[in-house]
């Protein structure tokens, strides 16, 4: 006879197939490893996910501000690491390093307890339906439309994969990153290198960052013992007194000095005048080949705060869609959002 925990794990794994022929259904049959994900996967197994989503994160938000932001940058995150499977929420254990542990995430990436809540809550609702990559891509969404920003119809289907890798998540878009080298890291995520990569990056006009990602620029500017010479003046003093030399490298700043938890289009008016926080930022308008590729771009959205919204949305749809698991073998869904089932 099987064990209880076996059991469960065999009865995921039939729920998860059944998902899967949900969404195949929708779009006309095919076989189970081409299943689509759609908007409408859980109206029937799960019809309150998004809600229940919202709820959480709005007490979250309550004594976070940061929160909203933090969830967009861990979607992104796990998007580009193996597609958007939810591995950048496995721990780390014996025998299995997780993206949590490299460079880009470790004393950065945050959220993760607030993600567990809504995984708690869906249990609670729903056994065994909703994945955790589903949780990271409806929370994006909420938290882009609550802080003023777009929404989108978020698809859905996805499983979480049954794997992380800690290497690949070293080369995450990184914000000492120049143009060419942000551009490639984007067509590898099979994303457009340019309307998607200037889309995208909009996600900095919330939230905050450690001054250690912008002392560089502010004292030694690629081993210049200089600052960065596309940084505007006044800015930079602003942020030396925030971020003084040799000072603590983990204070935190706003990434909009203007409106630093609203979702607008400053990111872009900022870069026009040189007031990018990171040099991956500025790298968008003022690299020299950024006048024939991104800058326009940056142009647009500066003065069109529609056209960024309309972008960042598609952006966001093609992102969500990088290398979903939807195969059951191959993927799961998740009791726990930091540890694979049978773990």
């Amino acid at each position: 006879m099987a064990s209880s925990s076996s059991s469960r794990v065999s009865q995921l794994s039939v729920k998860a197939a059944l998902l899967a022929a949900v969404c195949l259904v929708l779009h006309g049959g095919g076989s189970m490893t081409a299943a689509e994900l759609c908007v409408g996967y859980y109206d029937d197994t799960c019809p309150d996910a998004i809600s229940i989503v919202q709820d959480v994160l709005v007490e979250a938000h309550q004594s976070d501000p940061r929160i909203f932001a933090s969830l967009i940058r861990l979607h992104f995150h796990d998007c580009f690491v193996q597609g958007c499977d939810g591995s950048v929420l496995l721990d780390t254990f014996d025998g299995f390093e997780s993206e949590k542990d490299a460079r880009p995430n470790n004393g950065s990436a945050r959220g993760f307890p607030v993600v567990d809540a809504a995984k708690a809550a869906l249990e609670d609702a729903c056994p065994g339906v909703v994945s955790c990559a589903d949780i990271l891509a409806i929370a994006a969404e909420i938290s882009v439309e609550l802080s003023g920003g777009p929404g989108w119809s978020v698809l859905l289907g996805r499983l979480d994969g049954l794997t992380s890798s800690k290497a690949d998540a070293e080369n995450l878009p990184g914000p000492f990153d120049g143009l060419p080298v942000l551009r490639a890291k984007f067509r590898n995520a099979t994303l457009d290198d340019t309307t998607d990569l200037v889309a995208l990056s909009g996600a900095h006009t919330f939230g905050r960052v450690q001054c250690q990602f912008v002392t560089d620029r502010l004292y030694n500017f690629s081993g210049t013992n200089q600052p960065d010479p596309t940084l505007n003046p006044a800015y930079r003093a602003f942020l030396s007194q925030r971020c003084p030399r040799n000072g603590d490298g983990s204070s935190l700043n706003d990434l909009d000095p203007t409106t630093p938890d609203t979702f607008d289009n400053n990111y872009y008016t900022n870069l026009e005048v040189n007031r990018g926080f990171l040099q991956s930022d500025q790298e968008l308008k003022s690299d020299p080949g950024a006048s024939t590729t991104t800058a326009p771009i940056v142009d647009r959205f500066a003065s069109s705060q529609d056209a960024f919204f309309r972008s960042f949305a598609q952006s966001m749809i093609k992102m969500g869609n990088i290398r979903p698991v939807t195969d059951p073998s191959l993927g799961e869904i998740r009791t726990q959002c930091a540890f694979v089932n049978d773990s």
